[in-house]
């Protein structure tokens, strides 16, 4: 059963043939509560410690009580390990802490279990969704190697700060300071070198800024404190690039069966190979556990709100849903919507009158999310319905994103998608 069939078919009242357990995880003890007697329910509560031998226990414990599905409660990362433990036995459920909430001064661990089982029972719980173990090693990847990116803009943020400090105007004059002309610089300024002719002939004879311009910006006072922490920085740089790389490699080995729904997926404007791997990490290969487009964007979170009281809506704003897709599908939105000739360069001009930037954004993210949801789900490939002036625009733009794919290992054909022509 889909996640949102599952959950539908807790609103109406679905009738569970076999019995429930109920699982509040803390860091050290477990506190299980399951159900003994049909009818007007009662439960036998027991607690197990979250060690590999209390696990054991625990899941042997649910199987002599006939137990085939259990709920827990989404507390930090503890939950991991219980749900690792009893997913090849029975249907796990992962509850969001928030919504099983306790009145001041009546709470207890044993009433937080109970309280937890009534609320499952009478689907007034807000479950997450848990991919498979593949889906979830992806996911992994993903992340790690989102949180270097971040952390890479950090160092490189740092460095410009350090430059600054000293005098150096090299960010003001070059468009990448950590492209090929700003590396063979900042690592000449990291040995000491302080000569601006002689650092600004370290820089590509194609730079916009001019020769002249470049020397005068590499006049500063760089100190000894300066160039050491330079050295660190470039250090930084250069690990965190072989660890992205490394993560952009497992990432395409750990997604190589699944090539063909990248491929269909960078056919999309504004969505390129990094983006395309993101994507298919957080809602899996074919979407499947989301049955409609709209259940996908409502998840997701890029969908309007809705609070409404007294026949009126008090707020559009839209839930938190999932953080990593809404970043890819925000970013994704921003170069959609600047590719000339688009079908979503023209949405976002028509309704950014009308809403203003950022909802028109948000407009073009929600239809870009459901258009994801019908390549995965349906297999089928992006048609251009814009009126682009070159199609060969089009063509370049996808064949781009398959070198970048192929670049990360993917053996795809070197002709171009049936889309493209």
């Amino acid at each position: 059963m889909s996640f949102g069939a599952f959950s539908a078919a807790r609103r109406k009242g679905f009738k569970m043939p076999y019995r429930v357990a109920a699982i509040d995880v803390h860091k050290k003890v477990l506190v299980v509560v399951a159900e003994v007697r049909e009818g007007e329910p009662e439960w036998t509560v027991r607690r197990f410690g979250t060690g590999a031998a209390e696990l054991r226990r625990l899941a042997e414990w649910l199987e002599q009580e006939a137990v085939a599905e259990a709920v827990m409660e989404s507390t930090a990362q503890y939950w991991k390990p219980v749900w690792l433990a009893l997913e090849p036995q029975m249907r796990l459920h992962l509850a969001q802490a928030q919504s099983n909430r306790a009145p001041k001064g009546r709470k207890t661990d044993a009433r937080d279990a109970e309280r937890l089982w009534r609320r499952f029972v009478a689907g007034e719980l807000m479950l997450s969704f848990v991919p498979d173990a593949g889906q979830r090693a992806w996911r992994m990847i993903t992340r790690t190697r989102l949180s270097l990116v971040r952390e890479r803009v950090q160092v490189r943020n740092q460095i410009e700060s350090l430059l600054e400090e000293g005098g150096i105007k090299l960010a003001a004059v070059v468009s990448d300071l950590l492209g090929m002309s700003g590396r063979r610089i900042l690592q000449a300024l990291a040995r000491g070198e302080t000569d601006p002719e002689t650092l600004a002939g370290l820089g590509e004879a194609t730079l916009r800024c001019g020769r002249q311009a470049l020397a005068d910006a590499l006049t500063g006072r760089m100190s000894p404190v300066h160039c050491a922490l330079l050295a660190q920085h470039l250090e930084r740089i250069a690990l965190l690039d072989r660890q992205i790389e490394h993560l952009s490699r497992m990432a395409a080995e750990q997604m190589q069966p699944w090539e063909d729904a990248l491929r269909r997926l960078v056919e999309v404007p504004g969505i390129g190979a990094d983006a395309a791997q993101d994507i298919l990490a957080e809602v899996g290969p074919t979407a499947a556990a989301f049955p409609t487009p709209g259940q996908m964007a409502s998840w997701t979170g890029v969908c309007p709100g809705s609070q409404q009281s007294a026949g009126r809506n008090a707020s559009g704003r839209s839930a938190k849903g999932n953080p990593n897709l809404r970043r890819v599908l925000t970013q994704a939105a921003h170069a959609a919507v600047r590719t000339k000739g688009s079908f979503f360069e023209h949405l976002f001009r028509r309704l950014v009158v009308r809403l203003g930037y950022a909802k028109a954004l948000w407009a073009v993210a929600h239809k870009l999310c459901r258009i994801i949801w019908k390549i995965l789900h349906e297999g089928v490939h992006y048609i251009e319905r814009g009126d682009t002036l070159d199609p060969r625009t089009a063509q370049r733009r996808i064949q781009h994103h398959l070198r970048m794919l192929r670049k990360l290992g993917y053996p795809l054909p070197p002709n171009p998608s049936p889309a493209a022509q």
